[in-house]
């Protein structure tokens, strides 16, 4: 295989390293050591690394063994004597994909999807990326052209970190990687302001920029090509939905063919060697997937995952109980408290890399942690259907802004519907001046958050003054629902929740695939007009129809969004956590970001989702300085 030096052991392929320079010197097997070790929960069956013999590209790679359990599946992986590759995700389809280079005259030594990938690059060149539905992040060195391509999936299910100076590009799976490469590691300052003020710690604005300075996402749906003789850099959008409403339907057919892909899409993610699971909230979603993968007759028992909170009002136990039962499913639970959050605080900080919104995540990361104590290596979930299909109650307004543009006496009896089914949501005159004004409302609310920022009464006014960014507040153009949906789901929201649901798994090992994000399926769903989506006082509404005679109908209809939410207003009054805040309070203090007053006022611990969240932001903020 050999046009460099290759030192390989078995089963490899779930965390990615990799460095090219005009400097050989950069280049060694000590530093892609450091780099993979940082990631290694990522791949705990193995690693590997490459370097070519020039010393101007190396390759590192740690494996979760999930397709082609053998060495012939080992990365880096080389092919005809040209490309190198070092890759994290699965092709779902590469079965399909393998008959079809077949037949273009590709031989294949393994039984691997990485394989797959390498000659599909040979043959589409960069083309290649519309053939996969997938999950993926990856880097192919061709020695003969000299140049790197990196690639990231359509909604940016496998992250892709990178950064680059005058001699060389180092790129990884998680930013540990890099600060184990000898990058500093310094937070990006306007972010963490950001953070403590709106809660975001990511910004629409400009979708490469992360928490820390001078390290680089590649965003979704993109590609990096770079040439090292003249250490060019290109990034290339490849793929982007469509938010322009086409499809002319009928309701029948419109849930024939949503049926239709959603089964093709969870049979092809039922694809491994290896044991196989789901994730089960008790929502709609979640029980969706059990339904269809029941539907397809391809386990007995499976085996699903759930957290509950037996003593919260919003506990889903009912729900769960009431799938399993229709399905006889093997399910597992755990109950995440208080106290395991405290001392599972650090490293579930240390995995994530970054602040996260509320404690949600802790519970998905206890699923997964569930999963891996019962050996189970992957799990199916529901993830991708709320931000397609208009899941969550803040896209109502939006639904009955375009009806009310349309249609009075529509707009009116949906929004009776909704209040009927008792969802939680604001409407009121502000939204009737939206819907007839919508160019004004961007302008009104980037004011309203840069106000939100300025006006915060905690934080430090040095800070403020030095750190505030305009620039990285961002509100798109809405004129009807799709314009939002669209935007979650391809700018800004769907990729943090992908985030952390990548690092939750990975940080136990276990491989997270996603059924709703099938890119047919989800442009299938974009080219649906909004009372598909919304209709009679329901969301995701044409799901629900697909799914009517399949779940129990208080799956079906049950209108209370839930979400795995832990009691975190509760945990907050928890004396240890009380504790733990006072000294976050005080490191913000310390480093002059908050004012020294708030150590005197009264806590105000607030719900997982509440809107002005900011003691758990201190807090979680704190342990990242």
């Amino acid at each position: 295989m050999g046009f460099g030096i290759c030192i390989l052991d078995i089963y490899t392929m779930c965390g990615i390293a990799g460095i090219i320079s005009v400097n050989p010197q950069n280049i060694n097997r000590d530093r892609l050591q450091k780099m993979t070790d940082a990631i290694s929960h990522r791949g705990p069956d193995g690693e590997g690394f490459w370097m070519n013999a020039a010393g101007s590209a190396g390759l590192g790679h740690r494996r979760l063994a999930i397709i082609d359990l053998s060495n012939n599946a080992a990365q880096p992986m080389h092919y005809l004597q040209k490309y190198s590759i070092t890759y994290n995700g699965e092709i779902y389809n590469y079965i399909e994909l393998k008959e079809e280079l077949l037949k273009k005259g590709y031989s294949f030594q393994s039984q691997s999807d990485t394989e797959i990938i390498l000659a599909a690059y040979d043959f589409y060149k960069e083309e290649c990326l519309q053939y996969f539905d997938g999950m993926f992040a990856f880097a192919i060195w061709n020695e003969i052209d000299q140049t790197l391509f990196c690639a990231r999936d359509r909604f940016g299910e496998k992250p892709f970190y990178y950064s680059m100076d005058d001699e060389q590009f180092c790129f990884a799976s998680e930013r540990k990687s890099l600060w184990a490469a000898g990058l500093e590691k310094k937070i990006n300052n306007p972010l963490l302001l950001n953070y403590l003020t709106i809660g975001l710690s990511e910004t629409a604005a400009d979708n490469t920029i992360t928490f820390y300075q001078d390290i680089f996402s590649l965003p979704p749906s993109h590609f990096i090509k770079i040439h090292l003789p003249t250490f060019s850099f290109t990034l290339t959008r490849y793929f982007d939905g469509d938010k322009e409403t086409k499809l002319v339907i009928n309701e029948s057919d419109a849930i024939e063919k949503l049926n239709e892909l959603l089964l093709t899409s969870v049979k092809r993610r039922l694809r491994s060697d290896v044991s196989i699971g789901t994730s089960l909230s008790g929502g709609l979603d979640s029980s969706s997937i059990v339904s269809l993968i029941n539907e397809l007759q391809t386990t007995n028992n499976l085996q699903t995952f759930s957290a509950i909170f037996l003593s919260f009002e919003k506990d889903e136990s009912k729900y769960i109980n009431t799938v399993s039962k229709k399905f006889n499913l093997t399910n597992y639970s755990v109950e995440p408290t208080a106290e395991s959050f405290i001392n599972d605080f650090e490293k579930v900080c240390y995995y994530q890399e970054e602040p996260f919104s509320s404690s949600s995540i802790y519970a998905q990361y206890k699923v997964f942690e569930l999963a891996k104590n019962h050996n189970v290596k992957v799990l199916l979930d529901g993830q991708g259907a709320d931000e397609t299909l208009a899941g969550y109650p803040k896209y109502i307004p939006w639904y009955l802004q375009e009806a009310l543009k349309t249609k009075q006496a529509k707009h009116l009896s949906e929004l009776k519907l909704f209040r009927k089914n008792n969802i939680d949501f604001d409407w009121g005159i502000k939204n009737y001046l939206a819907a007839y004004f919508p160019l004004q409302i961007p302008g009104v609310l980037r004011r309203k958050e840069k106000q939100k920022i300025k006006n915060n009464p905690d934080i430090n006014n040095d800070f403020k003054k030095t750190f505030f960014d305009e620039q990285s507040i961002y509100k798109p153009l809405v004129l009807k629902l799709n314009d939002i949906l669209y935007y979650n789901t391809y700018q800004f929201g769907l990729e943090e929740l992908l985030r952390v649901a990548d690092r939750n798994s990975m940080a136990h090992g276990r491989e997270v695939r996603l059924p709703f994000l099938n890119h047919e399926l989800v442009m299938f769903i974009n080219s649906l007009p909004a009372n598909f989506k919304m209709r009679e006082g329901f969301t995701k509404w044409i799901l629900r129809k697909t799914m009517h005679n399949k779940l129990p109908d208080e799956i079906v209809w049950r209108t209370d969004k839930v979400g795995y939410e832990p009691p975190q207003k509760m945990w907050m009054q928890n004396k240890m956590m009380q504790e733990y805040l006072h000294n976050a309070k005080e490191k913000l203090v310390n480093e002059k970001i908050l004012k020294p007053d708030v150590l005197n006022k009264k806590n105000q611990p607030r719900d997982a989702y509440a809107a002005d969240n900011f003691e758990w932001r201190y807090l979680i903020a704190a342990a990242f300085l």
